[in-house]
């Protein structure tokens, strides 16, 4: 049984997935449906954590937007995601970054890493 479900789960996996960690700013481009046309739109903010494993892993963004905090969690093996794009790479010290969510303006940064 726990083979034909590895199986599945094998097929539905993304033979690309992008190389990115907590407190990193990525661009996600997530297909959206409005009645029978496909369009593309571009959610970008900074990953609060990753989760799971496998073809259920997944990833939380935050953004604020018009001063309001707009969180969205993504599939990460989803058909729906067309591609995640790392604008920044962020220096945090933690897995999960739930504490920006209490934050505003410049305490909300992430340092970024200088190479």
């Amino acid at each position: 049984m726990n083979e034909i479900i590895r199986e599945i789960e094998a097929a539905q996996l993304k033979a690309e997935v992008p190389e990115f960690n907590t407190g990193d700013t990525v661009r996600v481009y997530g297909k959206i449906k409005e009645g029978n046309r496909e369009r593309v739109q571009v959610f970008e903010g900074i990953v609060l954590k990753k989760q799971g494993g496998g073809n259920r892993a997944t990833f939380t963004v935050r953004k604020t937007s018009n001063g309001v905090g707009v969180e969205k969690t993504w599939p990460l093996h989803s058909p729906n995601v067309e591609k995640v794009e790392v604008v920044r790479k962020g220096k945090v010290r933690r897995a999960k970054l739930f504490y920006l969510r209490d934050r505003v303006g410049k305490a909300a940064k992430v340092k970024e890493v200088v190479k």
